[in-house]
């Protein structure tokens, strides 16, 4: 999902913050939003991925700082021996990103073309909420993370655990929205991971965020007041999973053509950039909102909008005094992109609302091993329509990734 979106969302709901604790309230948000969805947006992810033909194994991932990260194994043959491929999601999503659009979906795409799909989730969301010692209902350290340590932690103990079970030296990877973001700490910060990833695929790439323009940039200056509210509140974690809050979301979003007008024309379009004829009512209300918003912390929100302010690709920005405690300088260090030597592909929509296409041509440019650079054809392409979009999809994207995943799978 976009970020423009996931500000608007965070910023209202976990204002309410209404409380899980709440068991009446839950039970009836729950069991309201749940008769409005179609069945793919009540199934599981196994479960999802098992209608449509595939085969399924579910693992734990542990990081080096203890969260603890479910993630799925997808194939037509589990026992055959295939390319491995990881995808990784954006913010305020999950794995389910990649699944929602069935027998068109990405995962079932790479399935069919023989690839072992790997699925991952990073903390915090709905398959990322486990800690070796921290409780996150309890444990306000738990929610101390941003996109700095999805791509510090997460993404590498998912790759080291996929190339272990599948006795691989390097894996292909895509990744959207925040997933890019995670894929370009990682690789600028450990730089031996490079070696570790044959080809990078980033869909709607974040690192820059110079060119937004309103209503993304309203939403974003408006992020430091929102930031300083929920702190004042106390609110590290956001949009708590199967809560009243979220489950709020599904209710007011999956009511057929009311909720297609206000969450996706009134919400989703305004700031992911407006292509209805990509993003179907049925889809938006019947699915997507039976497995999106999903948590995230404070923190990740916090960061993205120091990115947007900075206009710089940097690390958290603490304040000068915290600064030069953690990295012995004032400001935060900025990204070193030029370490990224990994083969990197990058694909960005005209219309997409976020993933500007003069930010992804600023870091293109600064990435030492670009190796294709797309603008999608259809001129109504927006951030989700990488994940999301009906039909456009097998038309427009698949066969350029593919071509691209063939050429570095060997």
């Amino acid at each position: 999902m976009n970020l423009s979106s996931a500000i608007i969302l965070l910023s209202v709901l976990s204002i309410l913050h209404i409380s899980k604790a709440d068991n009446d309230t839950d039970s009836f948000f729950t069991t309201v939003s749940e008769a409005t969805l179609s069945e793919d947006g009540k199934l599981d992810f196994p479960q999802l991925a098992t209608k449509y033909g595939l085969s399924v194994e579910q693992y734990d991932v542990t990081t080096e700082d203890g969260y603890i990260l479910t993630i799925f194994h997808v194939a037509k043959d589990l026992n055959a021996t295939n390319t491995p491929i990881l995808l990784f999601h954006g913010i305020i999503d999950s794995c389910y990103t990649f699944m929602l659009r069935g027998n068109t979906s990405w995962v079932y795409t790479l399935a069919e073309a023989g690839y072992g799909v790997w699925v991952g989730n990073n903390r915090g969301n709905l398959y990322g909420r486990k800690h070796v010692t921290l409780n996150p209902d309890k444990d306000e350290e738990f929610w101390e993370y941003s996109f700095h340590d999805i791509g510090y932690y997460d993404l590498p103990a998912t790759i080291d655990f996929i190339r272990e079970k599948t006795n691989s030296d390097s894996i292909l990877t895509v990744g959207h929205s925040q997933g890019t973001t995670a894929h370009f700490v990682l690789t600028s910060t450990r730089p031996e991971y490079n070696d570790r990833i044959k080809l990078f695929v980033a869909l709607a790439p974040i690192a820059y965020l110079n060119n937004l323009e309103p209503p993304v940039s309203i939403a974003a200056a408006a992020g430091p007041a929102i930031a300083v509210l929920l702190k004042t509140l106390n609110i590290n974690e956001l949009l708590e999973n199967h809560s009243a809050a979220s489950d709020l979301v599904t209710l007011l979003c999956s009511k057929g053509v009311v909720s297609y007008l206000a969450c996706g024309f009134g919400t989703l379009f305004p700031l992911a950039g407006f292509d209805p004829a990509g993003l179907e009512e049925e889809f938006l209300t019947g699915v997507v909102f039976g497995h999106y918003p999903s948590a995230t912390s404070r923190k990740s929100l916090v960061h993205y909008d120091q990115i947007v302010l900075r206009g710089e690709f940097a690390q958290y920005d603490y304040g000068s005094i915290q600064n030069m405690a953690k990295y012995g300088s004032v400001s935060p260090p900025v990204y070193n992109l030029t370490a990224v030597t990994t083969n990197v592909a990058l694909f960005v929509g005209s219309n997409d609302g976020v993933s500007k296409l003069k930010d992804v041509e600023r870091l293109g440019n600064t990435l030492p091993n670009l190796v294709h650079l797309e603008v999608m054809e259809l001129e109504r392409w927006n951030h989700v329509d990488f994940v999301w979009g009906k039909d456009i999809m097998s038309e427009y994207l698949y066969p350029p990734v593919l071509d691209l995943l063939k050429q570095y799978s060997n």
